[in-house]
């Protein structure tokens, strides 16, 4: 068995630990740490045998394990009274910080921003940040707009509606109207009927010929829109025009309407804005009108745009405005783009509206007659502006004009984008004005012409709505049109059929179609046989329907109210 040698242990006589004296003291352990304790300190381990290195969080693997066995830095057993006296103690770094410039600031590629072992605690700012906040707050602003459409919206063309709460009855629903039925614009889609081949009845009026030198035009040499205040334009009721009432003694239809009373009909799912026509029964025909001053005879602006327009109605940009203004754009623009040498093409009978020795617009008026089953025949009075000689064969063509009054509404800018983009215009133009070019493209398929020009009128100044330019004017048939735009003939005529098979089984009198302002749908009314006469004078609501306005308010309310009226008026003389 082998022997242990305990060796000698020095005494120290004068207190703890080896003696001061280096001769009673080991070579082999003269170095060895050690920690001087007080009589009154709790003793611990003096060496710990059984630690390793790879324990110690931080180790230095060059360190001595002879050493590691004296180290007592991280235990716990040589706690102290003075710990809670060191643990407010806190080393404050006072160096200063280095700032990176030059070739030693560090690069931060993409590995250092998402590497999991980087510890720095924050990544370095971006110089564009304050640009991303701003998209990030108009993406926030774009999404709160986006929401609050689509709550408004509703229906089958919801795609298409904006806001509701801007939008008006055309006409005012008076208490004593008893609403007979209301029929949504759903029902509309599903109905298809096929006429045959109309007939024409006569025609009246006189047609200049078309100048072609207007197709030529580009925005960078426009030409400057006339104005024709000499030339008269008539807008014209089914009931007040003299060939149809000469027709209906003559039992010649049963049901008699207009090119625009028609196409509102057949546009009618496409339709935004409040519309109304006058029904009336007698005997066993049927009459489709439209009111005096009636909102058919305006030209609607942006009614399918999801951009509102300013709500003031004296706002050049209001819907009402930019209706008058497209008006008279289209009025002058039909009238412009013709030869004006005297030749004219006259028919058999002149127009019907003009009295001896006034100068009339270029116009035709063809009275066509359509069968819709063996007992009812249709009448509507088409327009066709103008003619032209294609192949030594006459062509009839209608005219209109699209009017641009501010780019930032439509986000297209026609005199940068007509040239190189004219579809793109185009599509923006179908996406905003949806309902206004169905209805022209089914008046053109109406009177059978044999063209359709479009023209792109725009302001010359946004803020200026009275001096325009022509930038182009671009021609199409209708029929191929009519399948770009998606307008189904067979739908046309099958909402015009569904209506007055509905019509005609009301009794004698008069009644009134009015499209929802805020629903797509159409009610029907029986209305007073003298309403919307010149003696007719509307009741007003009982007091408890009335919304009653504020006191301090109620005269100047009705003082704006008389005044619009005015203006209402004379704007309408000077469209006229």
């Amino acid at each position: 068995m082998v022997g242990f040698d305990l060796g000698s242990v020095p005494f120290n006589s004068d207190g703890w630990g080896p003696p001061d004296s280096s001769v009673s003291v080991p070579n082999q352990i003269s170095n060895a740490p050690f920690a001087p304790f007080s009589r009154s300190d709790k003793l611990g381990r003096i060496a710990d045998w059984t630690r390793s290195l790879s324990n110690r969080p931080g180790s230095n693997s060059k360190q001595n394990p002879t050493d590691s066995a004296f180290d007592f830095s991280g235990d716990d057993s040589f706690a102290t009274l003075t710990t809670d006296e060191d643990s407010s103690f806190r080393l404050v770094d006072t160096a200063a910080k280095s700032h990176h410039h030059g070739q030693h600031r560090p690069k931060f590629n993409p590995r250092w921003r998402f590497n999991p072992h980087n510890n720095r605690s924050q990544l370095p700012q971006r110089r564009d940040e304050e640009v991303e906040a701003k998209k990030r707050e108009q993406e926030k602003e774009r999404a709160r707009r986006d929401r609050l459409y689509n709550l408004n919206r509703s229906g089958t063309n919801a795609g298409q509606r904006r806001e509701s709460a801007v939008f008006k009855s055309s006409v005012d629903i008076q208490p004593e109207w008893n609403m007979l039925d209301q029929i949504p614009f759903s029902t509309f889609s599903k109905l298809s009927f096929s006429v045959p081949e109309p007939e024409d009845l006569l025609i009246c009026g006189g047609l200049e010929f078309y100048d072609r030198s207007y197709d030529r035009i580009t925005p960078k040499n426009e030409r400057r829109l006339e104005r024709f205040k000499n030339r008269n334009f008539f807008k014209i009721t089914t009931t007040d025009d003299p060939v149809i009432r000469r027709l209906a003694n003559e039992d010649k239809a049963t049901v008699f309407a207009t090119d625009t009373i028609l196409s509102t009909l057949m546009c009618a799912p496409r339709s935004v804005y409040s519309w109304d026509i006058v029904v009336q029964r007698v005997g066993n025909k049927l009459f489709f009108d439209k009111r005096d001053g009636s909102q058919l005879d305006l030209l609607s602006v942006h009614e399918t745009s999801q951009e509102p327009l300013p709500d003031v109605k004296d706002d050049i940009n209001s819907a009402y405005s930019l209706s008058v203004e497209a008006a008279y754009i289209n009025q002058n623009f039909s009238q412009q783009v013709l030869i004006r040498d005297g030749k004219k093409l006259s028919y058999d009978e002149p127009n019907p509206f003009a009295t001896e020795g006034e100068e009339v617009a270029s116009v035709g008026y063809r009275y066509r007659r359509w069968k819709l089953d063996d007992d009812t025949y249709l009448v509507a009075r088409c327009e066709v502006q103008s003619v032209a000689e294609v192949n030594n064969q006459r062509s009839f063509l209608t005219l209109n004009a699209l009017n641009e009054f501010d780019p930032k509404y439509s986000g297209v800018d026609w005199r940068q984008k007509l040239e190189t983009q004219r579809g793109a215009v185009l599509a923006t133009e179908l996406k905003n004005n949806a309902n206004k070019l169905a209805k022209w493209t089914a008046q053109a398929l109406l009177a059978n012409a044999d063209m359709m020009k479009l023209g792109y009128v725009s302001r010359v100044h946004p803020r200026d709505h009275f001096n325009h330019v022509i930038l182009a004017v671009v021609g199409y048939k209708p029929k191929d049109f009519a399948t770009q735009i998606n307008l189904n003939t067979s739908n046309m005529w099958g909402i015009v059929k569904s209506i007055v098979d509905l019509c005609m089984k009301l009794n004698e009198g008069k009644y009134v179609l009015v499209k929802d302002p805020t629903k797509p749908q159409v009610r029907i009314y029986e209305v007073p046989p003298d309403a919307f006469e010149n003696d007719y004078v509307e009741e007003p609501l009982p007091e408890d329907e009335q919304v009653q306005p504020p006191t301090e308010d109620a005269q100047g309310a009705e003082a704006n109210s008389a005044a619009s009226e005015v203006e209402e008026k004379e704007t309408s003389t000077e469209a006229a």
